[in-house]
This record gives C-alpha cells, sequence and structure tokens, in this order.
C-alpha cells in the first residue's frame, strides 16, 4: 500500500473512532499489566469477567502478593492456562515490589523480563499506560496487515516493523487500537465484513466478500411470468432411514 493511501486507511478509521481505547478493563498501569498478562490466548470479555471482582479489591503489587497463589486462581479460574498465569501475576508481582518500588516499568527490557510477559503485552502497556506509540501485533493486526497489504510480512515482528515504517507518526499513538478492532469486528478471519469496511477501496484483499443483500437469505418467489421449475424427486435407496 502507497503512502497517500495508508494515511487514507488511518484517517478513515479515525473519522469513525476518534478515541479508540482497550476492550480490557484496568484501573491502572498495573492491573492493565495483569489484564494483558491474563488476556493470552483468551478474550478480552473472558479476562474482564474475571478481573472485575478482582481489580475492585486488588490493585496493587503488594495487595496482589497478600492475596496468595491459590486465592487468585480461585479469581482466574475460568480463563484459559489459569495455573500458570496465576504462577507469573505472582512472580511478577514480587519482581515489581523488590526492583521496581511497586510501580509497573516504562521501559521494555524491563517489562520484558517479567515472568510471562512478551513483547506483544509490554507493547501494549507501554502504548496504553504511558502513550508510547508502539504497536503489539497479535492475531487480528497480524491479519488486517497482510490481508490489506498495509504492512505484509510473515512474522508478527516483521509486521510490527513494517508498520512502525509505514504509518504516519500522527496515526501511530491509536494505530494499535484502530487496527485491532478493525480485524476483531469488520475485517475478521472467516467472513470479512467487506460491504460495510470503510476502507475496502484502499485494500488489497484480491477476495472481497461483499455483504449479502436480503435477497440472499431467503430465495425470492417466483415472478408471474416465469414459470415456477417443478422439483426434483429424490430415489431413495431400500430400507433408507428417510423411510417413514
Amino acid at each position: 500500500m502507497k503512502p497517500k493511501a495508508i494515511d487514507e486507511f488511518f484517517c478513515r478509521l479515525a473519522e469513525a473512532r476518534p478515541e479508540p481505547r482497550t476492550e480490557l478493563s484496568y484501573r491502572n498501569p498495573y492491573t492493565l499489566l495483569v489484564a494483558v498478562v491474563l488476556s493470552a490466548q483468551a478474550t478480552d470479555v473472558g479476562v474482564n469477567k474475571a478481573t472485575g471482582p478482582l481489580f475492585a479489591v486488588i490493585d496493587t503489587p503488594e495487595k496482589m502478593v497478600a492475596l496468595g497463589e491459590e486465592k487468585l486462581r480461585e479469581h482466574i479460574r475460568t480463563i484459559g492456562l489459569y495455573r500458570t498465569k496465576a504462577a507469573n501475576v505472582m512472580a511478577l508481582s514480587r519482581i515489581l515490589i523488590a526492583t521496581h518500588g511497586g510501580k509497573v516499568p516504562r521501559e521494555r527490557e524491563a517489562l520484558e523480563a517479567l515472568p510471562g510477559v512478551g513483547r506483544k503485552t509490554a507493547n501494549v502497556v507501554l502504548n496504553v499506560a504511558f502513550g508510547e506509540p508502539t504497536i503489539a501485533v497479535d492475531t487480528h493486526i497480524f491479519r488486517v496487515a497482510n490481508r490489506t497489504g498495509l504492512a505484509p510480512a510473515k512474522t508478527p515482528l516483521g509486521v510490527e516493523m513494517a508498520l512502525e515504517q509505514n504509518i504516519p507518526a500522527r496515526w501511530k499513538p491509536n494505530a494499535h487500537h484502530w487496527l485491532i478492532l478493525h480485524g476483531r469486528y469488520v475485517c475478521t478471519a472467516r467472513a470479512p465484513r467487506c460491504g460495510t469496511c470503510l476502507v475496502k477501496d484502499l485494500c488489497a484483499y484480491p477476495e472481497k466478500n461483499p455483504t449479502p443483500p436480503a435477497s440472499r437469505k431467503a430465495p425470492e418467489a417466483a415472478s408471474p411470468t416465469t414459470k415456477p421449475r417443478a422439483p426434483r424427486r429424490r430415489q431413495r435407496a431400500a430400507g433408507s432411514p428417510l423411510d417413514g
């Protein structure tokens, strides 16, 4: 995608959603970090259901350590891999207390040194909590970048580097949110909603899927001037389960 088209791409997404936000619920940088760690291979909706009651009483690493791993498991047991995630949350909470004064660091290297935190999680925290123009490439962004031609690459890191190079600076602070929401609700993995897409004319995807008209949902009645086709008779084998 050419630079002018890329600028127009984000201009349209920005007009439709001027202030995009993460769909994960959080109260401060620490609870954001915990929520993102818990969201690996899980939905934001599922994470929010578990963390709502948790974050109402636990919003600092000190309180998390006091809660204990066993009770944390009880709060998040509806989330996939909850045992491993509980262990990681407890471990990173202890490190934050011992090394960072109980605060979430805003340096990538320090974030990625925490248990359960990889590059994607670090990018989310840097962007959402601290306003850094980072782009966390998840499955939605990876798909949108490759499908549209915005930043084609074979790996998430390759897509991230291409996006950082291709996206104009003015759009970078919110680019992560626009792309993930576009991938989640419009440019979906199966049956993308190309018919309602704001950027379909800029998109390089060759197999655009237009929104089916209402007439396709149910067969239209035969026209008065059209002779209806006789129904085809089906032959049944003896002993068919269709026989009454």
